[in-house]
């Protein structure tokens, strides 16, 4: 998916245009976003229905899904558990990987060739872009265009979703981000797997991984957050959930938490992007 590429000589999204950006990678799992899908499901949900219900369809896009179309075809399975009108559009920027999903085409599921452009059929605007495992490969200066390129494409109540997971989805952080920018960060993880919050360092998003370091919010975040998480130590003979419920809770006291116990409940954890942001974010 995108960087900053040379102008195309058409208008990005028309016919014959050149997509914006680059392939990725490619690398892709079975089931390897359940966990963003799932947060998705339960967030935007009510967005999706009220799409649905007013133009009778909510388009979502699974923008960069790689080599193999797992990735849509799993995301159109969980969002119609929330949406039953929901549809999506699988965005890749390799002809070839295009043409190798367009058999696991079905109804409410499609594979266009793009970029960052999101080029739907009849210029249509999804209330939900997924861009996972995508800017990764990509600089840090890279990211705020890109975020402004794609949530420009966002229908009313529309949603972009742009994070980082681990190959076995079992680490995995995302930014949230409505048309006015982001909004919140969600770290979600296998509990029974994670040693300490930080662990999920390694897979903050583009805008954040490099931020991680002394003087820094992010920084301070994942600190006060094992330190949380090592205060609730006498909570694990319990379970990693009740010492992870544990620790949130202790970390709501100082950080502006999202969520509350049901999500915590599900090894995740929001916190308002303005905690979390790099110094000079914005300015």
């Amino acid at each position: 998916m995108a960087s900053q590429e040379r102008p195309a000589r058409r208008a990005p999204g028309a016919p014959g245009a050149r997509p914006v950006g680059s392939a990725t990678r490619g690398t892709t799992n079975p089931n390897r976003l359940r966990r963003m899908d799932r947060w998705i499901a339960a967030a935007h949900g009510t967005a999706l229905r009220r799409t649905a219900r007013d133009a009778g369809r909510a388009v979502a896009v699974d923008l960069g899904y790689g080599a193999a179309p797992w990735t849509a075809v799993e995301l159109l399975e969980r969002l119609r558990t929330a949406c039953p009108l929901a549809e999506v559009a699988g965005v890749e920027i390799d002809p070839e990987r295009v043409a190798a999903a367009r058999p696991y085409e079905r109804d409410g599921l499609t594979f266009v060739r793009g970029g960052f452009e999101v080029p739907l059929p009849g210029g249509a605007r999804p209330v939900l872009i997924r861009a996972a495992n995508v800017l990764r490969q990509y600089g840090e200066e890279e990211v705020s265009a890109a975020w402004a390129r794609l949530t420009a494409r966002l229908g009313p109540d529309g949603l972009l979703v742009e994070g980082t997971c681990d190959e076995a989805g079992r680490r995995h952080v995302w930014v949230a981000l409505g048309p006015e920018g982001p909004r919140t960060v969600t770290f979600a993880a296998h509990l029974a797997s994670l040693d300490a919050p930080s662990d999920l360092a390694e897979r903050l998003p583009k805008a954040l991984i490099h931020r991680n370091v002394a003087g820094e919010p992010v920084h301070a975040f994942l600190r006060d957050f094992d330190r949380a998480w090592a205060t609730a130590a006498p909570y694990a003979p319990l379970g990693a959930r009740q010492r992870w419920i544990r620790t949130a809770s202790a970390l709501s006291a100082d950080w502006p938490l999202a969520d509350g116990p049901g999500r915590w409940r599900q090894g995740e954890l929001t916190v308002a992007w303005r905690a979390v942001a790099p110094r000079g974010w914005g300015m």
